[in-house]
């Protein structure tokens, strides 16, 4: 696909190229791994300014994210990478072959440094949700700052550096730039810019900023950082639709196939039947969801790759609020388990309170079906980010949806509206015709014949 980028991606690929150390703070959706990507590329084979580079990332964003944007675009075809995840032998396999970049998960930076036995000889190094840095004690960030002084480039990448307070800026940026900004200990760095708030005589719990701290911290780091938020380079508000692909293992996708070509599947949990091509993609699409309804109306579980996709989304957005759009009640009771499991607060917006919370910003994620968001409902003031989880062959509700957030009055500069998309699956067509503006029956049956 060709790479016609926007002027705000043009401009961050551009910075990361003219600054050797440099945070980009990019709300999710904007393209921040296609802007990393550029740069790379560039200065692999343009100025020939790096030789060897090394991305750090959460597992499914190493092991998938990544590959898949480098496969996309046409300009980095020339790109060579290798993705180190998985068990010792698989990684060091990864480390051993030939490429321009290596991608790691965060989980695995210490190995690397300490015991892979492999020489760190990466010129540049780009983290990936630099927030996950943002402990200073952590054993990953320590062994990353022992190698620190070799890498001649260093790119941090997210959304919200400071989702817990300015406390968490010390480590990211002393990662960056070791210190030489907001200090090389953390004493020094709250003793300058903030004042013990609780504590039980000498024993300080926590910390408050000094009056003016903000302003003054921001100043300090501000010659290394950029932010969408104070560009003009996007029109206010601006949509972003994006697509966050998932993939099927090896069963999973034997278990899709299998009744796309049969109409029928044989589970030890029970059978599903699909007795027309209408009612067949009802069927796929709960299955690129994760499960699918039995003839006995039980829940068989598919697979969890959806899910792992939302948490890594929620994460991502460090505290961002995220509206999540779901279509069976299945997923609805699945999303509710996970967020449970995780101990993310959300709500389900079905009632006033509900709604009237979201837009006074107390979730961090809420819940909402396409049926229920017609129009009139206001949601612009609790967030800006859409969450597709699982996509409808409705025109009308997926814009309605959409709308509630994608609207006037909405504070934000950009609205992101991302969909979790099983990668061969029937969530590409229906994608497809939305993005078509055909969404009749006729076209959803004549999308599961082709395939018949």
């Amino acid at each position: 696909m060709q790479y016609n980028p926007h002027d705000y991606q043009t401009y961050a690929t551009e910075y990361i190229e003219s600054h050797p150390i440099s945070a980009i703070l990019l709300s999710m959706g904007l393209g921040k791994t296609s802007i990393t990507l550029t740069a790379v590329n560039n200065l692999l084979f343009d100025s020939f300014d790096v030789h060897k580079v090394l991305i750090i990332g959460p597992l499914r964003v190493a092991r998938t994210t990544w590959k898949d944007e480098i496969q996309k675009w046409d300009h980095l075809a020339d790109l060579r990478y290798s993705i180190a995840v998985g068990t010792v032998a698989e990684r060091k396999a990864a480390l051993a072959k030939k490429a321009d970049i290596y991608i790691i998960n965060r989980e695995n930076v210490q190995w690397l440094v300490e015991d892979s036995g492999y020489p760190f000889d990466f010129d540049m190094v780009v983290v990936d949700e630099l927030s996950s840095f943002k402990n200073h004690q952590a054993k990953r960030f320590r062994a990353l700052m022992k190698v620190r002084p070799r890498i001649k480039r260093i790119v941090g990448l997210t959304g919200t550096p400071s989702s817990n307070g300015l406390m968490d800026l010390f480590a990211e940026f002393k990662l960056l730039d070791m210190g030489e900004r907001l200090g090389r200990f953390i004493g020094q760095f709250r003793n300058a810019y903030f004042t013990p708030d609780k504590r039980n005589g000498q024993v300080v719990f926590s910390y408050k900023p000094l009056p003016g701290a903000e302003e003054a911290i921001y100043e300090k780091i501000s010659d290394i950082t950029i932010s969408m938020k104070s560009t003009d380079h996007l029109k206010m508000p601006e949509l972003i639709s994006s697509q966050y692909v998932v993939h099927l293992s090896q069963e999973e996708r034997r278990r899709y196939d299998e009744l796309k070509r049969d109409l029928v599947l044989s589970l030890p949990d029970g059978e599903v039947t699909a007795a027309n091509a209408a009612s067949l993609t009802g069927k796929l699409s709960q299955m690129a969801n994760g499960a699918v309804y039995s003839d006995d109306e039980s829940v068989v579980k598919i697979h969890d790759q959806k899910l792992d996709a939302l948490e890594d989304i929620i994460e991502a957005a460090n505290g961002r609020p995220l509206l999540v759009a779901y279509w069976f009640k299945h997923d609805l009771v699945r999303i509710t388990e996970r967020l449970n499991e995780r101990h993310i607060p959300f709500a389900k917006l079905d009632t006033d309170s509900s709604i009237r919370r979201w837009n006074n910003s107390e979730y961090p994620v809420a819940l909402i079906h396409p049926a229920s968001a017609g129009h009139g409902l206001n949601l612009q003031s609790g967030g800006s980010f859409l969450v597709w989880f699982g996509l409808t062959w409705s025109l009308e509700l997926y814009q309605q949806t959409n709308a509630r957030l994608w609207r006037q009055g909405q504070k934000s500069e950009t609205v992101v509206i991302q969909h979790i998309i099983t990668e061969d699956t029937i969530d590409e067509r229906i994608l497809k015709a939305l993005s078509e503006k055909d969404s009749t029956q006729q076209s959803l049956i004549d999308a599961v014949k082709a395939n018949l």
